[in-house]
């Protein structure tokens, strides 16, 4: 093994791969009613400036990252709200972007229907989780020819608020697999310089460990130590599925057999693994694999590793002896993993470092429905936006809010449905009289 050198630990000090946070993007700031002294101008003449932007909220995948402890300790994240505008026509100032570092592998949902919002697959990817409230405009905006002294302006919209569920899965080149006991901590601790917990009891290791094996000076790989599996394990027993979801991420896997035992049998062993992959998804099994049959060091394996070759012949899968502990055979497994790796390689679909913004917050088409009472509802990410924006007390604007209505479609849609001047119509909680 002198051709092959060693990297720093990579896995977590305490994995976590699930995690529920609530994030909340800033509220736009509040649009400025204010009128300049100005001899000759009515009023002076408006010159109320714009409130702020709210702050986005924003997940970007970071390469460094390898556990979502983080969201656990801190589950509630706020962007700063915008500022309220000022007089001779000032912008209130927006709302910073609150940017939370996630491990590249992690899949967001939406908390409440479970949806996929996106999947960092590469280091740089950001998700726009909740999106900052827009600025309310002050009542400068709003000056016509045949109005020139309006006295209202808009209040800033709400951020976004949302419940995330996150989820990691690891990111790994290659997934080392096999029954509780068959030598995959041994081998990530011999092959890379991570250092899982090693003893002779079943379900020592309760997370992945990652681990980075340097073959030579131009190529390297990241393998993943993945739990033990046990019959059931697609089903939630043991480990079941807190693990069996990391293995999708890698590109091969390299089963594990204890040979060592003469009460156990390898085919018996190697059929129960690939049939709980299989039942958690069919095409696990069908994955490349190369098969490790290990222990070759000890006096009972090197007795049955004639037999378990023989027996495993009609097997599609590379085999190769080793001994995790002693050494034996992993220089030839490392080439082995190379060259499977290699062939597959082609097959890479996501770049690292790619710079990709992802949207998850698609604004909702306009509705306009009637009720049984026949009340009219009006529904809309941007009409909602607006109601919610202009102040339901000021006649003002919601004379103004009605003629927004005509401009977006709204009335035109209330005539088609029967609309009587004088019915109601109720957005984003403002009431309005329908005129007609």
């Amino acid at each position: 093994m002198s051709n092959m050198s060693t990297s720093r630990k990579t896995s977590s000090s305490r994995f976590i791969d699930q995690a529920r946070i609530f994030v909340k993007a800033g509220d736009g700031g509040d649009g400025a009613v204010a009128f300049r002294r100005e001899k000759f101008v009515p009023r002076g003449g408006p010159d109320g400036g714009d409130g702020g932007r709210g702050g986005d909220v924003l997940l970007r995948a970071e390469p460094g990252l390898r556990t979502l402890v983080d969201c656990v300790l801190r589950h509630r994240y706020e962007a700063p709200n915008g500022k309220r505008g000022g007089s001779k026509r000032r912008r209130g100032a927006d709302g910073e972007d609150l940017i939370i570092r996630v491990p590249a592998g992690t899949m967001v949902y939406a908390d409440e229907d479970g949806a996929l919002l996106a999947d960092l697959t590469a280091a740089g990817q950001v998700l726009l989780a909740a999106k900052g409230g827009k600025g309310g405009r002050g009542n400068s905006r709003f000056a016509t020819p045949t109005h020139r002294t309006p006295r209202f302006a808009e209040s800033g919209d709400a951020g976004q608020a949302r419940w995330l569920r996150l989820e990691l899965r690891i990111l790994a080149d290659v997934g080392v697999i096999g029954l509780p006991n068959a030598g995959k901590s041994t081998l990530i601790s011999r092959l890379s310089a991570a250092r899982p917990k090693i003893a002779s009891y079943p379900f020592t290791t309760l997370s992945p460990t990652l681990g980075v094996v340097r073959a030579d000076e131009e190529r390297s790989f990241v393998l993943a130590d993945m739990p033990g599996l046990i019959e059931g394990a697609h089903s939630g027993q043991g480990l079941g599925h807190d693990f069996l979801r990391h293995i999708e991420r890698t590109r091969l896997l390299v089963h594990m057999l204890d040979i060592s035992l003469p009460e156990r049998d390898p085919l018996s062993d190697l059929e129960t693994v690939n049939r709980e992959l299989r039942l958690h998804r069919s095409w696990l099994a069908e994955m490349p694999q190369i098969i490790a049959l290990n222990k070759i060091d000890l006096p009972e394996a090197k007795e049955a590793l004639p037999q378990v070759k023989e027996q495993l012949e009609n097997q599609s899968q590379k085999i190769i002896p080793i001994s995790a502990l002693g050494g034996e055979g992993l220089e030839a497994l490392v080439k082995a993993i190379v060259s499977k790796l290699e062939e597959a390689k082609e097959d890479e679909a996501v770049s690292e470092g790619e710079e990709m913004l992802i949207d998850a917050a698609p604004g909702a088409p306009l509705e306009v429905r009637q009720t049984a009472e026949g009340v009219f509802l009006v529904k809309g990410e941007e009409v909602e936006r607006q109601a919610r924006m202009l102040d339901p007390e000021n006649r003002e604007a919601m004379t103004y809010l009605h003629r927004r209505l005509g401009r977006m479609g709204v009335l035109q849609r209330l005539v088609a449905l029967g609309a009587k001047r004088g019915d109601r119509i109720v957005v984003a909680g403002r009431e309005l009289e329908y005129k007609g």
